[in-house]
């Protein structure tokens, strides 16, 4: 019994008869054309661990470079102080008006000002002989403080 689908075939058409249709050879994708749920699980886990084991190193290692740039700005404004003070016949505890007494003295940022603490302290250098001090001295680790 050979039964003729409903539409007659036009030439040139893929249209195939029922008989023809039921005997033609399927092929289909294999099954394992992807990741399984426990394979993405695990490389998350992997990604998440690494994560945690190089999130803390870097924030060490940008709270020490902080600190070292701001420990090179007081080294700076140690300096020009020293060279106000010999230029301008200063005693040891004379009193200094930080910061416009040390402006000719100390390489001004783009903004023609002091170069600020990268972390957000503030400087400060009361008098010639003193060390000049940063607000977050010892209130961050590493501390911001001259040695």
């Amino acid at each position: 019994m050979k039964v003729i689908i409903i539409n007659p075939s036009v030439a040139g058409s893929r249209r195939l008869d029922k008989d023809k249709c039921e005997t033609m050879k399927m092929t289909r994708a294999p099954n394992w054309a992807g990741f399984t749920l426990v394979e993405i699980m695990i490389v998350v886990a992997i990604i998440g661990l690494l994560a945690a084991i190089a999130i803390p190193n870097f924030v060490t290692a940008r709270a020490n470079a902080q600190a070292k740039a701001c420990i090179n700005n007081l080294r700076q404004i140690d300096g020009a102080a020293n060279e106000f003070a010999l230029e301008q016949n200063k005693k040891t505890g004379d009193t200094i008006n930080f910061p416009t007494d040390l402006l000719p003295y100390i390489k001004l940022n783009a903004s023609s000002s002091l170069p600020p603490c990268p972390a957000g302290g503030t400087y400060s250098d009361p008098q010639v002989g003193a060390q000049p001090l940063c607000s977050l001295a010892n209130t961050v680790t590493p501390g911001h403080v001259l040695p």
